[in-house]
């Protein structure tokens, strides 16, 4: 039986919760505080990794589980989406590096002992000498002894999965409503509605259902350069910080390091921007030519453990909700997992 479904929170989640309950023949309206079409939450900013072996060295093993049904079911949902819609979603599963300069090396090995101690000895990443990292990304600095690789991971260009549901969710005849924090009076003003998904991020600690729900910083570089070609994202390893580097379409290039304890959304410091640019000049100094087309600055919502929640309930309407947050640095991760879960609690 069909249902009259509000979904609250156009992000990541929110945007393929509508997609899949569209596909399946429920009438679906999307609220959003903000622009729908120029989004400007964390699914946005995001880097967009799909990397449970590298996420789960410093979270539980429920990320790297819920990681690797996410990892089997993202090429299925791209396929199926890259069919309706153009231009196509770039999707590679082509694995992700790890390396750190000689004098860090203490923090690649300890890198690999968390696999070890996560996973056992069934974790699936192998060392590569000098040659062999060059094998698989030419124009990485000679100066990495050696690295891990980590096979199967993937990573996607989110904004062009974000424009392409939001295609796809007007054509399936989902009603969009943007700039529309929903509220019980804004949920009675649409009308009756079967169920109430909330997906808001950390706009969730108001309204309906509040939830203890934080925003964790972090901050990115875009650079633009035709000088420097990479396959696969690229961790680097530092007692500081954590740099990663990701390929974008069109020679792009977005770059991130900083987790920030602090709600803080004003735009990325200085100390931040050395840093990024400096450790990006390490990997190749070709990089020192790159144009810089934009920095941003994010939040992502996160619970007091840093895992995902999904519940449910009833509002004061008698309406059932159920709720989904807490996807932290773990967004395009865990999405599709939390996806299928949402659904299944929902009887969908």
């Amino acid at each position: 039986m069909n249902k009259t479904i509000a979904i609250a929170g156009a992000g990541l989640m929110g945007r393929l919760l509508a997609w899949r309950l569209a596909l399946l023949g429920h009438r679906v309206h999307l609220f959003d505080a903000d622009s729908i079409k120029q989004p400007k939450n964390a699914a946005h900013t995001a880097a967009a990794m799909i990397s449970p072996l590298s996420e789960v060295v410093v979270s539980e093993r429920l990320i790297y589980d819920m990681g690797m049904q996410s990892l089997a079911i993202w090429p299925h949902w791209i396929e199926q989406l890259n069919l309706s819609q153009q231009p196509a979603i770039q999707y590679s599963n082509q694995g992700s590096l790890v390396i750190a300069h000689p004098q860090d090396e203490a923090e690649l090995q300890q890198f690999y002992q968390d696999l070890i101690h996560h996973l056992g000895e069934e974790h699936g990443a192998r060392w590569l000498n000098r040659a062999e990292l060059k094998q698989l990304e030419p124009d990485l600095s000679s100066n990495f002894a050696r690295s891990l690789f980590l096979p199967f991971e993937a990573h996607l260009d989110n904004r062009q999965l974000l424009d392409n549901l939001l295609a796809q969710l007007i054509h399936l005849g989902v009603h969009i409503h943007e700039h529309n924090p929903i509220n019980l009076d804004t949920v009675k003003h649409y009308g009756a509605f079967d169920l109430w998904l909330d997906c808001r991020g950390t706009g969730a600690k108001d309204g309906p259902a509040p939830q203890i729900v934080r925003g964790v910083r972090g901050e990115v570089l875009w650079v633009q350069t035709d000088e420097v070609h990479l396959n696969r994202p690229i961790r680097l390893m530092h007692p500081r910080y954590k740099l990663y580097i990701v390929p974008k379409p069109q020679g792009r290039f977005i770059i991130g390091a900083t987790e920030l304890e602090s709600e803080d959304r004003s735009p990325m410091s200085l100390q931040s921007l050395l840093e990024l640019g400096s450790a990006l000049y390490t990997l190749n100094p070709a990089f020192a030519e790159a144009r810089i087309v934009e920095l941003d600055a994010n939040l992502r919502p996160s619970l007091m453990d840093n895992l995902p929640l999904v519940d449910s309930g009833n509002l004061e309407s008698g309406c059932p909700f159920v709720r989904v947050n807490g996807l932290y640095r773990h967004g395009y991760l865990l999405a599709p997992c939390l996806v299928e879960r949402v659904l299944d609690i929902a009887g969908l």
